[in-house]
């Protein structure tokens, strides 16, 4: 088939997959974008069953969502039993798709479709449970979404947030664990399902959690102030003082004009935190901090205090965004 009957077979389900990554609504299948490579191949492998002179051959066929980036390199996704894109993404050359693999818009359009909006369905209905505070109703969407795709980020967000804010951190630390190990969890398009699961990880106290949530993102992102400074974060609730200031530093030496970490780092030094611990009885109060769109950046603030024993560091006087 030439690239272009390529291209016609398999457009839609970029489009559905953008939406059902953020909630919208989706595309129908006939859409195409940009003439670049979008929708489900498939590719085939021959494996040997049984032993001795009952050995046979069989043909294993296995279906992927492709998606042709901006350097012409095409990203491939394995669809799952559940007939839904799910599990580690790789690079193939575009050369080796068109050779090696081969469309499949019926499946596309009777199966993978269809999945894939109930599965975002599903995702929907929880989140809008959660915003209500209707938290047993979203774990019970949330949980439906996971048996379909056990690596659904926006499914595994939306259910280790319900825990959190029903103040049960066991259940959210089996949560946190299975994010942490997502690269896809830490990716722009999550952006603030990544701040707010920062934010109550470390509401919850469970600031080990997330110096390892942030630390995680340290190393796939690229330097970003506001990761820098939600690290500090949570190294002063640690009563790490040192390590605090040394991010405070890192955020600025990016960004010396970050309000928030300029003004957190001059109380520290001002009251001397880290000679005088907790014999500093003094209070701080930040206005807003604002918010940069960061992935990394926590972009509201809740009921924060920072307390080191006698010293509160408040982040909520003007409801700011810290």
């Amino acid at each position: 088939m030439a690239e272009s009957d390529r291209n016609n077979a398999s457009q839609a389900p970029q489009g559905q997959q953008d939406a059902h990554r953020q909630g919208g609504e989706q595309p129908k299948p006939s859409q195409q974008r940009d003439n670049k490579i979008f929708g489900i191949f498939s590719s085939q492998t021959m494996q040997k069953v049984g032993t001795g002179t009952s050995v046979r051959k069989t043909i294993q066929k296995t279906f992927w969502m492709a998606k042709e980036l901006d350097d012409g390199v095409v990203e491939i996704q394995p669809i799952n039993m559940n007939c839904v894109p799910s599990g580690p993404k790789r690079k193939v050359a575009k050369e080796d798709l068109i050779q090696k693999f081969s469309p499949e818009p019926e499946y596309y359009v009777q199966t993978v479709y269809p999945a894939m909006r109930s599965l975002d369905q599903k995702i929907q209905d929880g989140e809008k449970h959660r915003e209500k505070g209707e938290h047993f109703s979203a774990e019970n969407k949330f949980q439906k979404a996971l048996e379909v795709d056990v690596e659904n980020v926006r499914a595994n967000f939306g259910l280790g947030l319900t825990y959190l804010e029903r103040g049960e951190s066991e259940k959210a630390d089996n949560i946190f664990e299975r994010l942490v190990k997502l690269d896809a969890a830490f990716e722009p398009e999550h952006k603030h399902l990544f701040n707010d699961f920062g934010i109550n990880l470390r509401k919850n106290k469970m600031y080990d959690q997330a110096l390892e949530y942030y630390s995680r993102a340290e190393t796939l992102a690229t330097a970003d102030e506001n990761l820098y400074y939600n690290m500090a974060r949570a190294y002063f609730e640690k009563r790490r003082v040192e390590q605090a200031i040394e991010y405070l530093n890192k955020a600025l030496e990016l960004d010396p004009e970050h309000e928030a970490a300029t003004r957190f780092l001059e109380w520290i030094r001002e009251k001397d935190i880290l000679n005088n611990g907790n014999d500093v009885q003094s209070s701080y109060d930040v206005d807003s901090a604002g918010d940069t769109g960061s992935p990394a950046r926590e972009n509201r603030a809740g009921d924060d205090s920072y307390d080191l024993g006698g010293d509160i560091y408040d982040m909520d006087k003007n409801g700011g965004s810290p």
